[in-house]
């Protein structure tokens, strides 16, 4: 369809016969994500704002729709890239953002931490030396005056800021952890997501949101005793990528219905839904 065609049908988009404008708005959102660029100049060249209104919501169906199967791919991938994960919960936000450049800022601190890294370390000076490398030199930090703010669980803008929650930091921490090669995962605590070092030899746990604090399975054990919660395998091992990107979103949907956006925070739901399986357990 050229550029003529696509005109006449968006000069019908606020036909006053309901029916021609919902058999206009399907037949252009048929073209999918291509007709984008073009639904956003014909915004720009607008002055009705029932018509610009339309032209937005239909942008945001195709993004959105472009979302979901996006995530769906990406839960049913084999390797489950982490930083991908994030990256397209943070695209329901920025729909334009940029991977390759997240790549290269994720990129950049691995470098400033392998700086500091030596041979033949133990592993609790690995994690100090990691934490010394993020909170020390790189500022990185939680958010506790905005601890509810979508931004919270978008990547960019925690890389952009340094300051995030208990997921966004570990999952930053996880990333470069990773990239040196140490052994850490993520672990689903209730109410408070951590890290753990994990080898057949040791496991210690790291807690991103308290500048990497490192403590024992003791601790865990009085915490959950303090939730007055049973003891659960999934609150001691390590979770998957899955589980990380499920709980993000969890975060996300409970930050825009603190703000009362009930639109959006429908919209998480069917996010979450999309990678959900039989095994999630919900927890925030």
């Amino acid at each position: 369809m050229n550029a003529k065609e696509l005109q006449a049908l968006v000069s019908l988009l606020d036909d006053e016969d309901a029916e021609v404008s919902a058999h206009v708005e399907q037949k252009i959102m048929s073209l999918g994500h291509e007709v984008i660029p073009f639904l956003e100049m014909e915004w720009e060249k607008s002055f009705n704002p029932i018509l610009q209104k339309r032209l937005e919501e239909m942008v945001h169906t195709i993004q959105f729709d472009a979302l979901l199967h996006r995530l769906k791919a990406w839960n049913e991938s084999s390797e489950q890239d982490l930083l991908e994960g994030m990256w397209l919960v943070a695209t329901f936000q920025y729909p334009d953002l940029d991977l390759a450049k997240l790549r290269e800022q994720i990129e950049q601190l691995y470098y400033e931490a392998w700086l500091d890294f030596k041979p033949n370390l133990n592993p609790y000076d690995y994690v100090k030396i990691l934490n010394s490398v993020l909170f020390g030199k790189l500022r990185f930090g939680a958010n506790t005056k905005n601890f509810h703010a979508p931004a919270n669980s978008m990547i960019n803008s925690i890389l952009e800021t340094r300051k995030g929650n208990p997921i966004a930091l570990c999952s930053i921490y996880l990333l470069i952890a990773q990239k040196l090669g140490l052994p850490i995962y993520g672990v689903n605590l209730p109410n408070l997501f951590i890290l753990t070092y994990k080898t057949e030899e040791v496991q210690f746990y790291i807690n991103a949101f308290n500048r990497g604090l490192i403590f024992t399975k003791e601790d865990i054990d009085n915490y959950i005793q303090h939730l007055q919660l049973s003891p659960n395998p999934i609150f001691y091992q390590p979770c998957t990528h899955a589980d990380i990107v499920r709980r993000m979103l969890r975060n996300l949907e409970y930050s825009f219905e603190k703000l009362g956006d009930h639109a959006k925070s429908e919209e998480i739901k069917r996010l979450i839904i999309q990678i959900s399986d039989s095994e999630d357990t919900g927890i925030i």
